[in-house]
């Protein structure tokens, strides 16, 4: 079963810290959001294998959209 990490608010990815095939573990660090002059940490929500990244660096993303699917 696949699980989506989404964007908690509207902001501008800084930095992604996976790459597909990473294996990570529950709250490991994923992405950088840029929101409201703060670097926000997105982490896992549960452990697993990184299926898809829907985000590049410095790409504008809208509050719950998709940042990465982890299997």
């Amino acid at each position: 079963m696949s699980t989506e990490i989404l964007a908690p608010m509207e902001g501008k990815i800084g930095k992604v810290n996976v790459k597909i095939g990473d294996v990570v573990e529950e709250d490991d660090e994923l992405v950088i959001l840029e929101a409201m002059k703060m670097e926000n940490p997105i982490c896992a929500t549960t452990g697993g294998t990184v299926k898809e990244i829907k985000v590049k660096e410095g790409q504008k993303v809208e509050a719950d959209q998709v940042l990465v699917v982890i299997e």
